[in-house]
């Protein structure tokens, strides 16, 4: 006679058998979560945008109607879940200033494994002196060689031109707070590049800021620009590039724009302030 276990074992068997979608529903998904850094004033509201992906082999997804959890100091502040395209919103009023790390994490979800992103969410008084500093012009120029290079190399292999970390260190330890803006290329996304350039920062030992990904044009940043004076962060006054349509969008609106490097001559636009270096920009603001 068959045994209790085998019994057992013969009948969840038949069972996979008949119903192989109830194996396959035990299968949780991979995921990654990737969120964008935040900006508010202490007391106001923030909105911490994060998007969810599935991880599968050469399969990236977004994954909606998934539970997201805000985790701040160690605890859930706030919960949402993903629509359609993967995205989800938290809302969250801090009340201290600072510049804090937050958490994103897959919730209570029988689809998708455990998986965490991070961002930053900046809590500045709106008097504070803010500088945008376009990334690009924190990078060293790669060296000249007699072999043909294939490509370029991306900007998170590129070393940080000499002397920023001491630099931006001055600059940011009792006075400004810094906006780094990178370069989003035609198709990309904005939650990889942003997590991109705050690893390279990192990696780097410059300033934290908050970070953000706009397409390469004058048009877009001079909006940006111009909804951040609308929500009262008048402050910002100075852009600090190496593109001359970043220039120009401050140039635009009769700010101050200082290019690093020093570029040639016709790609300085009128008004722009040049500086050979990061230590010749700290002179010049």
């Amino acid at each position: 006679m068959m045994s209790q276990t085998r019994r057992a074992c013969f009948a969840f068997f038949l069972l996979i058998v008949a119903s192989p979608s109830l194996l396959i529903a035990a299968e949780k998904r991979p995921a990654a979560i990737l969120v964008r850094d935040a900006l508010t004033a202490p007391g106001q509201l923030a909105t911490v945008e994060a998007k969810l992906i599935s991880k599968r082999l050469m399969l990236i997804a977004a994954l909606g109607g998934e539970p997201l959890e805000l985790v701040l100091d160690g605890k859930v502040v706030a919960t949402a879940l993903t629509g359609g395209d993967g995205r989800a919103f938290f809302t969250y009023t801090p009340k201290a200033q600072g510049l804090t790390p937050v958490h994103v994490r897959i919730g209570n979800s029988p689809r998708v494994e455990q998986a965490e992103g991070q961002a930053n969410l900046a809590v500045w008084e709106k008097r504070q002196p803010i500088l945008m500093i376009e990334l690009s012009s924190l990078i060293e120029e790669p060296l000249p060689s007699r072999i043909p290079s294939i490509g370029i190399a991306p900007e998170s292999e590129r070393k940080p031109m000499a002397e920023v970390a001491d630099e931006l260190g001055k600059l940011t330890q009792f006075y400004y707070r810094v906006i780094y803006v990178v370069t989003l290329p035609v198709g990309g996304d904005g939650f990889q590049k942003s997590a991109e350039a705050r690893d390279w920062l990192k990696r780097h030992k410059l300033p934290t800021g908050y970070v953000l990904a706009l397409p390469a044009d004058t048009n877009t940043l001079g909006s940006k620009i111009d909804e951040f004076h609308a929500a009262g962060w008048k402050t910002i006054k100075t852009g600090v590039g190496r593109s001359k349509a970043f220039a120009e969008a401050f140039l635009q609106r009769r700010l101050d724009a200082i290019m690093v490097p020093e570029p040639t001559k016709g790609e300085v636009p009128r008004k722009a302030k040049v500086a050979k270096n990061w230590k010749d920009v700290r002179k010049k603001l």
